[in-house]
């Protein structure tokens, strides 16, 4: 039983020094400063379920509409995004920012994030596709390689977008919570 607690002690130690060496790179400790370790760790886990979820359900209305039109992914993405959207607030809002109330007011700011990636999206993802499938030759193939490069593009951006604007508490917000209410 000691051995074990000693192996797990000794574990824990490698994996945090390893975290503490990647935040004695300079640049790196800049841009990570401001978030918090935890924080970070449980966007990974339910952006990494977003993630699934999200191309999932594109993929599903890309083959689905494949079938009546050309350029199905342009339309599935538009289908998939409010359900992806919702989906993904759910989590971040419930298990990752952990904020309270303001449901309505959160949701729409993370359509806005998320709405402003899928415009950029919309924009990219021809490009990518043609680039993929005339440049390299991919066939059917390139509207799926592209929707999955556009996700990991996307995953920062959202990142950052719903940290500092969907998950942000109002300065209204900051001051209820100091000043007690009689």
């Amino acid at each position: 039983m000691k051995r074990d607690l000693h192996r797990n002690a000794a574990q824990s130690s490698e994996r945090h020094s390893w975290i503490g060496n990647l935040r004695d790179i300079p640049w790196l400790a800049r841009a990570t400063s401001h978030i918090p370790p935890a924080e970070f760790g449980r966007y990974l886990i339910i952006g990494s379920f977003n993630t699934l979820f999200g191309y999932a359900t594109f993929a599903t209305f890309t083959a689905l509409l494949a079938r009546v039109m050309p350029v199905s992914y342009l339309v599935a993405i538009l289908l998939a995004s409010p359900i992806n959207i919702t989906v993904a607030f759910l989590g971040y809002k419930w298990f990752v920012f952990r904020t309270k109330g303001n449901y309505l007011k959160e949701w729409i700011r993370c359509f806005a994030v998320y709405g402003s990636g899928t415009l950029g999206s919309l924009v990219l993802l021809p490009i990518l596709v043609a680039v993929l499938h005339y440049g390299l030759g991919m066939q059917k193939s390139a509207p799926y390689v592209a929707g999955a490069l556009m996700t990991g593009i996307g995953v920062i951006y959202n990142f950052f977008g719903h940290k500092n604007y969907s998950f942000k508490a109002d300065k209204t917000d900051a001051a209820d919570s100091i000043i007690p209410k009689n």
